[in-house]
């Protein structure tokens, strides 16, 4: 997100810098308050530094919660930015050549909206490979192990000992199924009264 110019020429009331949660690829967050700022909270990179701007009224607990979510929001923009169906295709080429000899070889590699009950699919008879929409945004290593298990049925169909024999070449298969697990258990989980849902 771009600084907004009109918060920006005005000094914030407290500026505060923190370290950021693990996985944030910024070295730094700083969160300026602002008294102008009513309601809506903004975040943006500035070098190796996150600047999230909030009204100045915020409690600590909420400017934490936001402070989260908005990290959560750029590195979800960035990783849609940084992976498009070309990019993706190459990430799976160079994972083909790593991990499976470049023997699985696809002839389209692209990200879909229509699926949201699975995480990939393939056919390969078609040599396709369709990652789902939902993908975007999470740690690379999910991403790649998606993109794994998809090349793997390029080369071994079905879901038997053969297949995961070959997958277990992904270091990050164990943590990645953990990862996607607990996104499905959070997804059935009731939705608290009071709590964002963004």
């Amino acid at each position: 997100m771009p600084a907004d110019p009109l918060h920006s020429a005005t000094p914030p009331q407290r500026s505060t810098t923190s370290q950021p949660t693990s996985g944030s690829r910024a070295s730094a967050i700083e969160v300026r308050r602002s008294a102008r700022r009513r309601r809506t909270v903004s975040a943006y990179r500035e070098g190796d530094r996150t600047v999230v701007l909030i009204p100045a009224r915020m409690s600590e607990a909420e400017e934490q919660r936001w402070v989260n979510v908005m990290l959560d929001k750029l590195a979800a923009q960035e990783s849609r930015r940084a992976l498009g169906d070309t990019e993706l295709a190459e990430r799976a080429e160079r994972l083909s050549a790593q991990y499976f000899n470049g023997r699985a070889r696809p002839h389209s590699v692209r990200w879909v909206t229509n699926q949201n009950t699975r995480w990939g699919s393939c056919t390969p008879s078609e040599g396709s490979i369709r990652l789902s929409h939902r993908l975007q945004g999470m740690p690379e290593y999910v991403v790649d192990y998606v993109l794994c298990h998809e090349l793997a049925h390029l080369l071994v169909p079905g879901h038997g000992p053969g297949f995961w024999r070959l997958l277990e070449a992904y270091p990050k298969t164990e943590r990645a199924r953990g990862y996607l697990e607990g996104v499905v258990a959070a997804e059935r989980l009731p939705h608290l009264p009071g709590a964002h849902n963004g």
